[in-house]
């Protein structure tokens, strides 16, 4: 019988397990917005544990818990300092220009990563009426386009006194915040530690079907649930997905590890393939980027030539495909995706 594809587009592709099913089917639900469903509460009580925050916000995803920390840390006018290729800068459709009349002035890190001298050059002066004022830094941990790149946690204390001397907050997107944990040996809590707000999500190597949490000071939570109000955020029974959440924060953690491994091996044995390169050194967690330019081949066309042998992977830029490795991905899989990938490109 044919297989399924091996489908390595994103960790968001990953289905509830049998043990979640029945967790959300088990769910004791209330109405969220009126803050009385009791496995929302505890979902928010127990991510605001992990992190060590006094609080937490569930929201619908990585991108509205995103555009609420914007919001409730900033005013309009504001300007906050990102990385080029942050999510925030990539992939959030404008939000923080549209929705909080924030400008982003975009640095270009070094695979992802921001140095405190750079973002210092960035804040602007405030007794100039013709700029915007410097009121937040956004960085991202692991970071997505840089290949799963871990921030170092030196870089982000250097950041961290720079922003507090500066009186700048700190907001982490850190929708793959436990890869970066376990990858590191250290306790989420770690880096945590250094933002002022967290955004980490559940839907990706942590297997759940839908949403993220957004962490802080009460203080600041508060202020960020009336911006997911806002954002029309405000879910009812949401006790159904918080249970899903749940279950993954209980069980899924640990097992990243496991994605991590395979990513490194579906890694080392691309770029022994003579026309395919892979940064080695960026494939920390999950993600795999594939550099396709020596190929002479376009790269959707590579993309259409893997998935005609069974495997999935997305474009991710003119000359560079991704493969992620995630919770529905075992060894098999991973050799299958090997054996595609020489069977297509050996010989180019």
């Amino acid at each position: 019988m044919p297989h399924d594809p091996v489908d390595l587009r994103s960790d968001t592709v990953t289905r509830p397990s049998p043990g979640m099913r029945r967790a959300i089917a088990e769910a004791v639900v209330g109405d969220d917005v009126f803050e009385d469903d009791p496995t929302v509460k505890q979902l928010e009580a127990l991510a605001a544990e992990m992190t060590g925050k006094q609080a937490a916000v569930f929201v619908a995803s990585g991108t509205m818990g995103n555009e609420a920390a914007v919001l409730a840390h900033t005013q309009r006018g504001d300007e906050a300092v990102v990385e080029a290729d942050c999510h925030i800068y990539k992939y959030e459709a404008a939000g923080p220009a549209v929705m909080a009349g924030v400008q982003l002035a975009p640095l270009k890190g070094d695979r992802g990563i921001l140095q405190a001298d750079q973002i210092e050059q960035a804040i602007r002066p405030t007794d100039d009426v013709h700029q915007p004022i410097t009121r937040l830094v956004c960085l991202e941990n692991t970071h997505n386009r840089a290949g799963g790149v871990v921030y170092p946690i030196e870089v982000m204390r250097e950041i961290r006194s720079l922003a507090t001397e500066r009186g700048l907050r700190i907001h982490l997107d850190g929708a793959r915040i436990f890869n970066a944990a376990i990858a590191s040996g250290r306790n989420a809590t770690d880096y945590c530690a250094l933002a002022d707000s967290v955004m980490f999500c559940l839907s990706k190597g942590l297997g759940a079907p839908i949403g993220s949490m957004l962490v802080g000071d009460a203080d600041f939570i508060l202020g960020a649930r009336r911006y997911r109000k806002m954002l029309g955020g405000g879910m009812r029974q949401a006790g159904i997905i918080a249970a899903a959440g749940i279950y993954a924060l209980k069980n899924n953690v640990s097992r990243l590890r496991d994605d991590h491994l395979r990513a490194r091996r579906l890694a080392e044995a691309v770029a022994s393939i003579g026309k395919l390169a892979v940064d080695l050194a960026t494939v920390e967690t999950n993600i795999v980027v594939i550099d396709v330019s020596r190929t002479g081949l376009d790269v959707l066309d590579c993309v259409a030539r893997l998935e005609h042998e069974g495997v999935l992977v997305v474009d991710f830029g003119r000359t560079r495909m991704r493969a992620v490795a995630h919770l529905d991905i075992d060894d098999a899989d991973i050799d299958r995706a090997i054996a595609a990938f020489k069977k297509v490109f050996s010989k180019v």
